[in-house]
């Protein structure tokens, strides 16, 4: 069963973070934005557009398509 929504983490310097529930192509999209590096992107998401500017980005992170946050833990 493919993918409908991916959750992503985005860290950004100073230590925000935000998390998204995206399409699968939304997030290799950010991936490959932040590859560049260069300006903003729009990352449309369930709640709304986030407008991220990319050189701010830390890390961003797509977890596991189990993976449960709830807690302190690894999800393997």
């Amino acid at each position: 069963m493919p993918e409908t929504r991916v959750h992503l983490e985005i860290a950004f310097e100073g230590g925000q973070t935000v998390g998204a529930w995206v399409e699968p192509a939304a997030a290799e999209a950010l991936r490959e934005a932040l590859a560049r590096a260069d300006g903003t992107f729009e990352l449309h998401a369930e709640d709304g557009v986030y407008v991220i500017p990319l050189r701010a980005v830390v890390y961003a992170k797509r977890h596991a398509k189990d993976a449960r946050t709830a807690g302190f833990g690894r999800s393997e």
